[in-house]
């Protein structure tokens, strides 16, 4: 996560100090001539450029143009890649957009993420979350920390008995009392292992010692020692030791 901040500082902080200089016409005129040298940029590869001769507006002038010509040639993430180091803002939401378009959501949520575009990620998390693709809509929230939404997305995955990814939402939100629904819900339909998961995320010992207990039942000893292990209850692993010989 903290990479994911100082990389969006970055773009931001590059996009803020070339608007100045790209505000003037001799500045435009001159990085447009720079253009010439693209073909050998590319041929170096941008692993291998050194552009710190060059004054920072300069450099992502040539970035930029350079991460136009790999998109060109259909090497986006390279493009991506570029755009994220001449900090271009517009460049990354326009392959954000594209990647919409032809519904690879996942590459398009990054682009946006890595533009720091909250309003294009909270838009197409609810788009996800209109069309039934949950995980993706999570991912757009969490990356904006949209609680509110977060808490939607579960509500409709409990409604749809998606358990794993209710209870991955709602330990994100740090929603305890709804994992605890869940954790009931799934030892009602003898899901246990879910049920241990979602008891766990909330610190549940009361619910964990109850899927240990229904694992007893069903003579799942391994998974009774581990809930009975995980909500501290230490007679019941001392009965199990001593009757079962199960620690």
């Amino acid at each position: 996560m903290r990479d994911d901040v100082i990389v969006r500082k970055l773009v931001n902080d590059i996009v803020e100090s070339n608007e100045e200089f790209l505000s003037h016409e001799a500045n435009r005129r001159q990085l447009d001539n720079l253009q010439r040298i693209v073909p050998i940029m590319l041929e170096k590869g941008v692993d291998n450029l050194n552009l710190s001769m060059f004054d920072p507006a300069t450099k992502t002038r040539l970035l930029e143009i350079l991460g136009e010509e790999y998109e060109r040639k259909g090497n986006t993430q390279l493009a991506i890649k570029v755009y994220v180091l001449a900090g271009s803002r517009p460049k990354l939401q326009a392959l954000g957009r594209h990647y919409e378009s032809v519904s690879q959501v996942t590459q398009a949520i990054n682009c946006y993420r890595l533009a720091s575009d909250e309003s294009s990620l909270l838009r197409l998390g609810h788009k996800c979350l209109d069309e039934g693709h949950i995980k993706d809509a999570m991912s757009a929230f969490v990356l904006v920390n949209d609680v509110e939404a977060l808490s939607q997305v579960g509500d409709d995955c409990v409604t749809k008995e998606r358990w794993e990814i209710a209870t991955e939402i709602f330990k994100t939100i740090g929603a305890t009392a709804k994992l605890s629904q869940i954790g009931d819900r799934c030892v009602e339909a003898r899901e246990l292992d879910l049920a241990f998961a979602a008891f766990a995320a909330a610190d549940g010992r009361e619910g964990l010692s109850k899927v240990g207990d229904v694992a007893l039942v069903d003579n799942k000893f391994d998974l009774a020692i581990k809930a009975y292990r995980a909500a501290g209850n230490e007679p019941m692993l001392q009965f199990l030791s001593e009757n079962f010989g199960k620690r």
